[in-house]
Parts: C-alpha cells; sequence; structure tokens
C-alpha cells in the first residue's frame, strides 16, 4: 500500500505517535522515521517490550474469542490503533460470523488504514474520535447504532487508558461507557504497571513523555478499580499471560515482568 492511500494529508510526521509507535514494536510499516526512533529507543532501554506488545495483542485475541463464544456479536474497539494481523472483526467471526465491530482511534493515519482494511465490509465500520471525549464520542452514529440496548457489547480498552492522565480521569471514561452499554455487556481491559519493573517502568515514562501522549503505569490496585460497576471474570485482573492462558506452561515462571495487567468484566 502506497503511502499517499494511508497518510491523510496534514499529518503530523514530527511527533512520534502513540499508535505509531505501537507498530513498530509489532514489526508494522505503517509508521514514520520519528516513532521508529522512539520505538528502538524504547526498546534499547527495555528489550522486552516487543514481547510485551505481543502479549497483549494474544491477550486481546483471547478475549474476543472467550467473549463470542459466551454469544457477543457486537464489540467496541476504543483506542484500535492500526491493525495488525488478527484483528477484532476477523477474531471475533471464527466463532460469530455475523460480528459486528466498530474500530474507534484519534490517529488519522490509524482510521485511514482500518478504513481502507474495512472497505468493503459492511458490518465493520471506523470512527475518527478521542476516547478522552468520551461523551461526542458516543453520540457519533456508528456507535450509537452498536449499542442497541437489547444487545450486549464489548467494549474493549486495550493498551489504551495508561494514555489518559490522572487529570483526564481514566476511571470517569469507563464510568461513562459503562452508563451506556447494556446489562451483560462486557469490558476488556489492558493496562501498563510497573510491576517487577518499576525503574524501567519510570524511564519508559520519561521517554513518551516526546510522544503524542504522555504514558502513565499504574498500580495493581488503581486498575482493578476501573473494573468498578463490572463483575470480574476468573481469573480476575492478572498479568497478560495469566489471562485464561490457552497453553498454562506458557506463562512462565515470572509474568510479572510481562509488565501489564488485564481483565474482562460483565455490566451486571
Amino acid at each position: 500500500m502506497t503511502p499517499e492511500r494511508w497518510v491523510p494529508e496534514g499529518t503530523d510526521q514530527e511527533t512520534p505517535n502513540v499508535a505509531r509507535v505501537y507498530d513498530c514494536y509489532l514489526g508494522g510499516s505503517h509508521n514514520f522515521a520519528v516513532d521508529r526512533e522512539l520505538a528502538h529507543q524504547a526498546i534499547d532501554l527495555w528489550p522486552e517490550l516487543p514481547l510485551i506488545m505481543r502479549a497483549n495483542r494474544a491477550f486481546l485475541r483471547r478475549a474476543v474469542q472467550y467473549l463470542a463464544g459466551e454469544g457477543i456479536t457486537r464489540f467496541l474497539d476504543i483506542g484500535s490503533g492500526i491493525p495488525t494481523f488478527g484483528p477484532v472483526h476477523e477474531v471475533a467471526r471464527l466463532i460469530q460470523p455475523e460480528a459486528r465491530v466498530v474500530y474507534v482511534d484519534i490517529d488519522p493515519v490509524a482510521v485511514q488504514h482500518s478504513r481502507l482494511m474495512v472497505v468493503d465490509d459492511p458490518r465493520c465500520t471506523v470512527v475518527q474520535a478521542d476516547m478522552r471525549d468520551t461523551e461526542t464520542l458516543l453520540k457519533q452514529p456508528e456507535v450509537v447504532e452498536l449499542l442497541d440496548p437489547r444487545e450486549p457489547v464489548a467494549v474493549l480498552l486495550v493498551a489504551v487508558l495508561h494514555f489518559v492522565t490522572d487529570e483526564e480521569d481514566p476511571a470517569r471514561v469507563v464510568r461513562v461507557l459503562r452508563e451506556a452499554m447494556s446489562p451483560g455487556s462486557a469490558l476488556v481491559l489492558s493496562h501498563g504497571t510497573p510491576g517487577g519493573r518499576p525503574e524501567l517502568a519510570r524511564q519508559h515514562q520519561a521517554l513518551y513523555a516526546r510522544a503524542s501522549a504522555p504514558m502513565t503505569m499504574r498500580s495493581r490496585d488503581r486498575i482493578v478499580a476501573l473494573f468498578e460497576g463490572f463483575d470480574l471474570i476468573a481469573p480476575g485482573v492478572v498479568y497478560l499471560p495469566q489471562w485464561r492462558p490457552q497453553h498454562p506452561e506458557s506463562v512462565g515462571p515470572h509474568p510479572e515482568l510481562i509488565a501489564g495487567l488485564a481483565g474482562v468484566g460483565i455490566r451486571p
């Protein structure tokens, strides 16, 4: 795909963008030199970062598969980023062939590439919106249509709330979304945490101060608190590899070194 198709006019190519840096970690090609520079610096500092990002994507796939198996056919992927191997609609449709997905992101490159990916798919749409302005996001026609009060929906906030500062109040973001979700709906959430690498986490956050959104890693207690109003399903909030692994032996002896926590909750 030529850059002319996936780089909208006016795109900022001078500031590292968190969605495009994430694409770098996963080995993608939809990024710019400034994004690759930050990704390389972050990996030099923390060599396990690509492994952590792959663990996050693997959690996303497992959570979507689990919820599709429970009968959910509607997915709202907020902060969806640049599509990579196994996007949500493909994963969900392995179990629910009629699954519908609305992808939401603020980055114009992520939005443009997502639109090209689903251009011929009538059950997928892409919205450019800022999750921090949650009320406006929820007024988008595509989102209004997806959030049918008669149907449960899975809202995915995967590796995005750590880009919402304390002042921007991530708990409020979740709270507003919860009120728009029908009973039986699910919240899928993963979030960066210092885990077993607090000094590395501090340096990593300092590095991301240069990017399009600063990073705020949070403690387990603060991440669990984001699930207020939801019933956590087993195994609760755990490190990324520990959430319903397909092969338990793959978790390894130190899951805390994969510095991300994850969980799925159901709105009663």
